[in-house]
């Protein structure tokens, strides 16, 4: 007989056993379920995965963004109709080849038959993905209707309806201009590890580090140029002396040569000699085109935000030519701006600045101050002004359409039975881009064909010249001819300026328009009454230049001369503080042409 004590040990011992036992079967189950559970998870994950892949499938090969309205449903239906048929059509030809390739007869086979299906298949789908995005179109119609109706736009992006606010916009637009100058004046004045120098007054000047680049050293110009110009400062009458003060710094520093000079000897007693003049591209294809006057309806050209651009990128360029690639990381993770980035930010900022000016100019007839024969009167007087200046007539002419046919454009969508009116202006405007791109085409091949011609003839005279005498320069005679040769080729290349430029301003004008007319800062009757301002302005515009030509004709390679030459000296004197007014600059033009008829007349008497 067992005792008490033994039986309680046994009794212990089991229960042990069996709490052992069912521990590790718990373990055993719960090690099961995750397991389960993980295969499960990586499931579910692979299956999101292939759902997200062929999602962007879809996409790219199907057109299903949220359309706008009916119309942009049937466009977008079309367009997965097409691009179904053509990857069908694609798949049938690719597939067997690709099979051949890999497989032989065998994958040759395998191959046809896929590509079967896909031709079968794909368009299908197409059709499908076509019509119910008709259908979404349709839906939208009401919404687009009401919207529109609200005076909302729509955002391409997004692909939502929204109220725009052309203050808010601008109060973006400085607020982003501050964040940019501040960077770079972060960027530019670090003051650590200074070089020693013979005298850092220039340095000082344009508040920069004497280890500045040239990359630097520019942009800290631009803005102080800003901050201390006359025209910023009218109450200052030591303004013009600063500013050319300023300038002078920036010539001697943006030299090499003079900046080393400058580093090791400090100021010299001649200022005129220290350095050579640097052009300004926004000045001189001002001057070169006249756009004194139209500034506030066109803001800075296109063609001239342009060659600045690429002349800081040039510098850019050359002052990163010896750094690090660890530098170049640093700047790309410090969020450097892209070039593209900044030109996006200065057309964004032109066409603002060109609506509110607008917003101005016609605010006496919109409000209400000022009758129709005044507003028209006042209109016909300000185009006729323009017209006598350069290019005037060109300016009125592409001006005022492009005014006009927005303004038509928008009113005829608001005022005209199914917007019948609004669709025929739209239709006026998309031909009337249609024939610029076309005349840029045309144009650009004949500046190409113009140079070339040009550039042979430069070689053929060299190789004369070599063959000729064994002299490997020109004469003065041979100069001469040359120059001449190639000055033929000018006015090609001013007429392929100014179909770029023609279609510069009609772009521009075109959001100008939409921002004035779609202001939810100010009530439907009063957007509606701009848009007849408007059209008024833009219609006396191109009346009046079409009189006055209307095109850009008769400009002889004298007067391109002329004006080049006029244009680099104006924004030579600009760079020094110096004011150089409309007049002065047609005064100056017409000497220059002067000056080079006599000099022709006096050599053709010579060689007689």
């Amino acid at each position: 007989m067992l005792g008490e004590e033994e039986k309680k040990e046994i009794i212990s011992t089991n229960n042990d056993e069996t709490t052992t036992a069912a521990t590790t079967a718990a373990t055993t189950t719960t090690t099961t379920t995750v397991s389960e559970t993980a295969v499960v998870d990586k499931d579910e994950e692979a299956i999101d995965r292939d759902m997200v892949e062929s999602r962007e499938v879809m996409n790219a090969l199907f057109s299903t963004r949220k359309p706008k309205d009916g119309w942009a449903g049937l466009s977008s239906g079309l367009k997965s109709v097409v691009k179904g048929t053509a990857a069908g059509v694609a798949s049938l030809i690719a597939q067997p080849i690709v099979g051949a390739q890999q497989d032989g007869a065998r994958g040759f086979v395998s191959g046809l038959g896929t590509g079967v299906a896909s031709i079968v298949a794909l368009p299908l789908m197409g059709a499908a993905v076509g019509a119910y995005q008709v259908s979404r179109g349709l839906v939208n119609s009401a919404e687009a209707m009401t919207a529109s109706y609200q005076g909302k736009i729509w955002d391409e992006t997004k692909r939502e309806w929204y109220y725009y606010y052309l203050n808010k916009e601008w109060e973006d637009i400085l607020k982003e201009e501050k964040e940019r100058e501040s960077a770079n004046a972060n960027n530019t004045t670090n003051l650590d590890n200074e070089r020693p120098v013979k005298d850092r007054a220039y340095y000082d000047m344009l508040k920069v580090s004497t280890n500045a680049t040239q990359a630097e050293i520019k942009k800290s110009y631009y803005r102080e140029a800003r901050i201390c110009h006359p025209d910023k400062n009218p109450d200052d009458p030591e303004a013009a002396q600063n500013f050319q003060e300023l300038g002078h710094a920036y010539q001697i520093l943006s030299n090499e040569d003079s900046r080393k000079n400058y580093d090791k000897n400090g100021k010299s007693d001649n200022t005129a000699d220290e350095g050579n003049q640097q052009m300004d591209p926004l000045v001189f294809f001002a001057v070169m085109f006249g756009s004194h006057t139209v500034e506030p309806y066109v803001g800075e050209l296109w063609i001239a935000n342009t060659a600045d651009t690429l002349m800081k990128d040039v510098v850019e360029q050359q002052a990163a030519a010896d750094t690090k690639a660890i530098e170049d990381e640093a700047d790309e993770l410090l969020g450097k701006k892209k070039p593209s980035d900044e030109a996006d930010f200065r057309q964004r900022k032109r066409e603002m600045k060109c609506a509110m000016n607008i917003i101005k100019r016609t605010s006496d007839f919109v409000e209400g101050k000022e009758t129709e024969e005044q507003f028209v009167a006042s209109c016909q007087e300000e185009a006729a002004n323009i017209v006598k200046g350069s290019f005037g007539d060109v300016f009125c002419t592409t001006i005022g359409f492009s005014l006009q046919v927005e303004a038509d454009e928008f009113l005829g969508f608001k005022n005209s039975f199914l917007g019948m009116e609004g669709h025929a202006a739209r239709a006026k405007k998309n031909y009337k881009a249609g024939c610029t791109n076309i005349q840029i085409l045309n144009a650009g091949v004949k500046a190409v064909s113009k140079g070339q011609k040009a550039m042979k003839e430069v070689e053929s005279v060299q190789r004369n010249t070599v063959e000729g005498g064994g002299q490997s320069e020109m004469n003065a005679e041979q100069q001469a001819e040359l120059m001449e040769k190639m000055e033929e080729s000018l006015p090609a290349i001013l007429e392929l300026a100014w179909a770029i430029n023609v279609r510069d301003i009609s772009k521009t004008l075109k959001e100008v328009c939409r921002r004035i007319f779609t202001d939810a800062g100010v009530e439907q009757a009063d957007r509606v009454k701009r848009a007849e301002s408007v059209r008024i302005l833009g219609r006396e515009f191109l009346t009046i230049g079409k009189v006055s030509g209307g095109g850009v004709k008769g400009i002889d390679t004298e007067d391109i001369k002329a004006r080049a030459a006029v244009a680099a000296m104006t924004t030579m004197a600009k760079a020094q503080g110096q004011e150089v007014t409309e007049a002065d600059q047609e005064e100056m033009i017409k000497q220059a042409k002067e000056m080079s008829s006599a000099q022709k007349t006096t050599a053709a008497e010579s060689a007689n």
